[in-house]
């Protein structure tokens, strides 16, 4: 009998095509680390980024027959994240950008919440993480892909729908602004790590809602 590991993406892929619902847990676990940075990544908190990743396996899971192999599966639920996170963003800003163009004010206070969450957040704490949101986002966007959830040059350009060469330059300023936080302090692995026990919760998520379905 096969482990987890030993399934390819294509192999599980299939079996949930072929109403072997109960293995998309497989892939749950098996991404739920490489969403859970892209949304971190994009200043989400905690239950926020969840709820995101629960929106994307869902959204995968009910168009898993779309997947055509063209890109890895990596690629494509990355890309599935990615672009839920763009979104929840650009909502967020035109709902709130009226009242922030007419008080100033709610700048300040949202500047204040956001610094208190940042502070209060010990999953934050690490002086990387919190160099690596304070770069602009096209460059904390080709690092996080290719450098902390681990996706290849060439993977990263089509997540990002970018040329090869502009991925390389992308990280390479990201790490420029982050030369001096990463020679002292940087350990990939540890960075926006989505523990074992949000991995349990997550996949128990989703399955209650893909029974839905």
């Amino acid at each position: 009998m096969k482990t987890e590991e030993t399934y390819t993406d294509k192999e599980l892929i299939d079996k949930v095509l072929h109403k072997e619902t109960a293995i998309f847990e497989l892939i749950i676990r098996r991404y739920n680390p490489y969403l859970y940075r892209i949304g971190r990544m994009y200043n989400f908190n905690h239950e926020d980024t969840q709820d995101l990743m629960q929106e994307v396996y869902i959204e995968v899971f009910t168009h898993l027959e779309q997947f055509e192999g063209r890109s890895s599966f990596r690629t494509w639920i990355s890309k599935i994240m990615l672009n839920r996170c763009y979104r929840k963003t650009q909502k967020w800003y035109s709902k709130h950008m009226e009242s922030i163009e007419q008080n100033n004010q709610v700048i300040e206070n949202l500047h204040n919440t956001e610094t208190s969450k940042l502070v209060m957040n010990r999953e934050l704490n690490s002086v990387i993480e919190k160099s690596l949101l304070n770069i602009p986002e096209e460059y904390r966007t080709a690092f996080t892909l290719r450098e902390v959830t681990g996706l290849s040059v060439q993977e990263t350009a089509a997540v990002l729908e970018i040329s090869e060469n502009n991925v390389k330059v992308r990280v390479n300023r990201a790490k420029a602004y982050l030369r001096k936080e990463i020679e002292k302090f940087y350990v990939k692995e540890d960075i926006f790590e989505f523990n074992l026990i949000y991995c349990d919760a997550m996949v128990s998520r989703v399955m209650n809602k893909i029974k839905e379905i």
